[in-house]
């Protein structure tokens, strides 16, 4: 039997942009749930979700930490029928571990969004938000740190409307702002709320003053419009005037929450202890449980056809393992969502990408790097298990009697390298492994061997994503490495249509080889991939060489023909060749193909292309002219400049090619006093001007 009914549980992450408080929130989150007796602080460094030192070093968040705890709101009459069961993952807010919130988001049934009630939406909460889109997660909002000097309750939901969703709601007023904020007027029910006691512990509930009760009347009024628009019996007896009790109005704004049709937002400051309940009483009220979700789709192995899988704990068992981390005590923990069925430790689950059965011989329940054993674990849960050997992110673990395939993960490409050597001989051996562990538990993450130099490679999402890589395989693996200049992810294409021949004749005593194709490469529209389309008639070819001379296209697309980057976004027609009845092998076709594929890319004009970053600059608009004349010189582009009242300050929207945003955090602190910020994350790809392809071919660049 499940240890939680299932319509009692919530699947939440928290996201947000970096530094708006994420973690905070969580902290606040599991002290008023009584799993951390203390409340930890980023600024301290003494977090329970950040555990890793990196994570407290820094102060910020690299990887998602899953935890879980149980809530009872606040103005619950039957605290034991009304209390949720949280599974709460808190994901980073920074561009280079965008891979943790996807994955994440992929896994969750709900999200809270924070928001700095000083800058509003940022460019990351804009990245996040359609993430949560994409895989349709409904979301409530926070808008944090109105305590903060500069923080707009108002300017930050306008905000929220303009750049996210124009179906946002207010549920709260907040009374007061920057050192004047007091505490927020909750609109449905109508009460006035405090949060006293040394960490906010007790809610406060009371009548609203009357300074607040005209603005609180017209807000409410706005609010039950937007709410009973989402049901005709109620907008008909709204109109009729009547009144329409709280309990209903909570009842259509979670089907409207649970749709995607409305998304309710809250106010407070996590870090002085204010709104955080509410937003965890909005949780249990407007998320929804697993059962509230449409059924995930998944393919069935044996027949192909798609079927539905639904949160039952009788149907067969499906789990989706979204994490793997390498935990010092345990060794390899997989963290994976249940689907349907149950999994019970000492049994057996298929990996259905492998074909392997992993045998599953411990569950655990994580509270983010603690654990806490368990038998069974039952639809819609989550939690990890130690020791798969050969589990990856996004594999479907499932019944071996009932094989499917969920829906995966998409894993962004890396646009940025690294060249990384071992110190010493003892060091190279502890490297593969350190290398090689890490790469499974980040899909993001790369390595590979150039074939030239015998050098390791190492590629992931920008410069702190490989900085932290690089640290953690010093501090967990005790691997010595010396680290070369980052290199950026180039690749190539080509922008006209060419022909070519390739042969592979060789002739010594006895069976000699021969392979003859003729092959035609075009462009496709950028981020199409590659494509490969045999038109070979009258077997010209025999259909058993087919396969070969596709790989030998595809091994030639790995090494380009400008600079040695790979080849992308081509279609490869194979149409002609000959054959040798005795004289003809796999390898030799391959061979062939592979040196056509080089003939015909070097004809078809090609082009190097560079990652392009959208980036965001905030500063005070005195130093407006040195930035912008600093990222001209980038080769950047400003597509916009906004202010942000009433701190004085710019926004600057522009695309950057990633080649020359090497240091930049360091010069824009130089040119701004220390006082300028910026993000970025990778945009598209474009071809490089020509003068600069000639710096990167010759290595100058």
């Amino acid at each position: 039997m499940a240890d939680y009914p299932i319509e009692k549980i919530r699947n939440l992450g928290v996201i947000a942009h970096i530094d708006a408080g994420k973690t905070t929130t969580s902290e606040r989150i599991l002290f008023y749930n009584g799993i951390s007796h203390k409340i930890g602080e980023v600024h301290e460094g003494d977090t329970v979700m950040d555990w890793m030192e990196q994570e407290r070093e820094r102060g910020i968040t690299i990887t998602a930490a899953a935890t879980t705890a149980y809530w009872t709101p606040t103005d619950s009459k039957d605290p034991t029928g009304d209390k949720v069961k949280l599974n709460i993952i808190d994901t980073p807010g920074h561009i280079d571990f965008t891979i943790e919130v996807k994955r994440s988001l992929r896994v969750l049934d709900g999200a809270v969004v924070v928001f700095d009630g000083v800058a509003g939406v940022e460019p990351q909460s804009e990245t996040n938000w359609r993430y949560a889109d994409d895989y349709n997660v409904p979301r409530i909002c926070f808008i944090n740190k109105l305590d903060r000097l500069g923080a707009d309750f108002e300017r930050s939901f306008q905000s929220i409307l303009e750049r996210l969703s124009p179906n946002a709601v207010k549920m709260q007023i907040p009374d007061g702002q920057e050192d004047q904020f007091n505490g927020t007027v909750e609109l449905l029910t109508m009460e006035y709320i405090t949060f006293e006691g040394p960490k906010g512990e007790k809610v406060i509930k009371g009548a609203i003053p009357e300074r607040l009760k005209a603005e609180a009347d017209k807000e409410r009024a706005n609010t039950i419009e937007k709410i009973v628009e989402q049901d005709d019996k109620a907008m008909s007896d709204y109109l009729e005037g009547r009144e329409i009790s709280v309990e209903r109005l909570r009842g259509i704004l979670r089907k409207a929450t649970i749709e995607n049709k409305i998304f309710p937002v809250f106010c407070g400051s996590a870090l002085k202890n204010k709104g955080v309940q509410l937003v965890l009483d909005a949780v249990a009220y407007y998320l929804p449980s697993p059962l509230d979700i449409p059924p995930t789709n998944a393919v069935d192995s044996k027949t192909g056809q798609t079927k539905e899988i639904s949160a039952d704990d009788n149907s067969p068992f499906a789990a989706l393992a979204f994490k793997t981390a390498t935990d010092p005590f345990v060794g390899s923990l997989t963290f994976f969502r249940v689907y349907s069925g149950k999994l019970s430790s000492g049994s057996y689950a298929l990996n259905t990408r492998s074909g392997q059965q992993e045998r599953i011989s411990r569950i655990v329940r994580l509270h983010a790097n603690q654990r806490e054993e368990i038998k069974e674990i039952y639809a819609g849960n989550i939690a990890a298990t130690v020791g798969l050997k050969d589990t990856k992110t996004g594999d479907t673990l499932c019944d071996p009697a009932n094989p499917i395939i969920l829906e995966g993960i998409e894993i962004p490409e890396p646009v940025i390298s690294l060249r990384v050597e071992p110190k010493t001989k003892a060091d190279q051996e502890k490297m593969g492994i350190a290398l090689r562990k890490l790469s499974d538990e980040d899909p993001t993450f790369r390595i590979r061997t150039d074939q030239e130099t015998a050098e390791t490679i190492i590629s992931g999402m920008g410069e702190l994503h490989l900085e932290i890589i690089v640290d953690r395989m010093k501090r967990e693996f005790g691997v010595g490495v010396n680290v070369g200049r980052p290199q950026v992810a180039y690749k190539e294409t080509v922008t006209s249509m060419a022909e070519a021949e390739g042969k592979y004749i060789r002739q010594s005593g006895g069976r000699g080889q021969y392979g003859h194709v003729w092959l035609r490469v075009e462009p496709q529209e950028r981020g199409a991939g590659f494509e490969f389309v045999n038109a070979i008639r009258g077997g010209v070819i025999p259909e058993e060489f087919i396969n070969p001379s596709e790989k030998g296209v595809r091994e030639a697309l790995d090494k380009g023909v400008i600079a040695g980057f790979p080849i992308v976004d081509i279609k490869a027609t194979l149409y002609d060749g000959s054959y040798h009845e005795v004289d003809s092998s796999e390898i030799a076709f391959k061979i062939a193909a592979s040196s056509a594929m080089q003939e015909a890319a070097k004809r078809a004009k090609p082009v190097l292309l560079e990652p392009i970053m959208k980036m965001e600059i905030i500063m005070p608009d005195q130093f407006m002219g040195e930035v912008t004349g600093d990222l001209a010189s980038r080769r950047g582009q400003i597509l916009s400049i906004n202010d942000r009242s009433p701190l004085n300050l710019k926004v600057v929207d522009s695309r950057v090619p990633l080649s020359e945003m090497f240091g930049y955090a360091t010069s824009l602190r130089s040119l701004t006093e220390g006082r300028g910020t910026f993000s970025m994350e990778f945009d598209h790809y474009e071809p490089v001007p020509q003068n600069i392809t000639q710096l990167i071919v010759e290595g100058k660049k």
